[in-house]
């Protein structure tokens, strides 16, 4: 691994007797030794810290970012307050989905936090279309995410004033001695908040954040499992430059104003076919969340037939959800099969195991909305 680049906390991470793996380029901690299923539940009961410096942080300004970032991403971003985040997609001109990100109306600027395994594609894809008049600055920085039902008592401690923020909200601070950008947001399904955080300070800022007694510090693959049961997709896994924004079941992530009848509808890549399929909902296939009988979980590639043994979908994200004691999966079906109740099967060694399509998330989401 020692091509693979680090995180501002990789010392950090050996110190805390992490197993180190290959992911999206960088060395990075599956697990601790608490491992992880307990790294799942304490996130659920009380508060997990996670190294995310390896997402791609970059900041956009220029005349009009709003707008000029409009054509490449479907949300309404000119209606975006100063201090608000929203969710947001990079589309192709086929419509397909290139990555998912964070955008934040900064005031001056716009911040985005995008996919590590895409940062440089996304980086290439930005400068290619808004570099000759927008200032596109890719950020050396770490970032945390302090996720789980206690994280608003240990900010707290630290800074009451993040407190008052509400879910998709964000603003900057000092912490600790450390100048720090706060969202709260994030991947776990819980309360919780994503600090971006100089590379410099990182280590001394994450120690401090270890030091209260609710956090544990949680590795990727307890922030698979959690995210799994809150239903957010994996880029690469869920969706890719295959898969439209109405097969994710993205269809929220389009803005109003951006579909047809919106004042600002289209401009974006890939409208034509997206907007005809949120339209006339048309498209063969749906992103639906499963529920598997046992204990096995149904991974990642299982092929997903009827009771004929005609194939009808394919598992995409699976494991077994510690929250709820059942296997849980999320994949696509023909549309004729995405209705929560419907029955299939995974085709797993040979055997055919039930699955049942369902609703997400699988767990009862704890954003704070005021």
């Amino acid at each position: 691994m020692n091509d693979l680049k680090h995180t501002p906390l990789h010392a950090l991470h050996l110190k805390l007797g992490a197993k180190m793996v290959p992911f999206a380029g960088y060395e990075m901690p599956v697990q601790y030794p608490l491992g992880v299923k307990k790294e799942h539940e304490h996130t659920r009961q009380q508060c997990g810290l996670f190294d995310v410096s390896h997402m791609g942080q970059i900041l956009i300004s220029g005349p009009d970012t709003a707008k000029a970032l409009e054509t490449l991403i479907p949300a309404d971003l000119v209606g975006l307050e100063k201090g608000q985040q929203r969710y947001g997609l990079f589309t192709s001109t086929e419509g397909g989905i290139i990555d998912d990100l964070m955008l934040v109306n900064a005031g001056e600027h716009f911040y985005l936090v995008v996919n590590a395994a895409c940062k440089d594609q996304d980086l290439a894809h930005l400068r290619a279309n808004l570099g000759s008049t927008h200032e596109i600055e890719p950020l050396d920085r770490g970032l945390l995410a302090l996720q789980g039902p206690q994280a608003h008592v240990v900010m707290q401690r630290l800074c009451p004033e993040a407190c008052e923020l509400v879910f998709m909200q964000h603003q900057r601070f000092n912490i600790a001695g450390c100048d720090v950008w706060v969202s709260r947001s994030g991947y776990t399904g819980e309360d919780g908040f994503e600090i971006s955080v100089a590379a410099d300070d990182c280590e001394a800022f994450a120690q401090r954040l270890l030091a209260e007694p609710e956090v544990e510090v949680i590795g990727l693959g307890a922030r698979d499992s959690l995210r799994l049961e809150a239903g957010l997709c994996l880029y690469g896994h869920d969706m890719d430059a295959s898969t439209t924004p109405v097969e994710a079941g993205l269809i929220w992530a389009i803005g109003k104003p951006r579909r047809h009848g919106g004042e600002r509808s289209a401009g974006f890549p890939g409208a034509d076919l997206i907007l005809h399929q949120v339209d006339t909902k048309d498209h063969m296939r749906k992103r639906v969340g499963l529920l598997a009988e046992g204990r096995a979980p149904i991974r990642e590639g299982a092929v997903l037939v009827d009771d004929a043994g005609n194939q009808v979908g394919e598992v995409t994200s699976g494991t077994f959800g510690p929250s709820i004691g059942k296997p849980v999966a999320m994949g696509y079906v023909s549309r004729e099969w995405d209705a929560p109740g419907s029955q299939v099967f995974a085709e797993v060694r040979g055997k055919r195991l039930p699955m049942t399509v369902t609703a997400m998330p699988f767990i009862k989401p704890g954003y704070y909305r005021g």
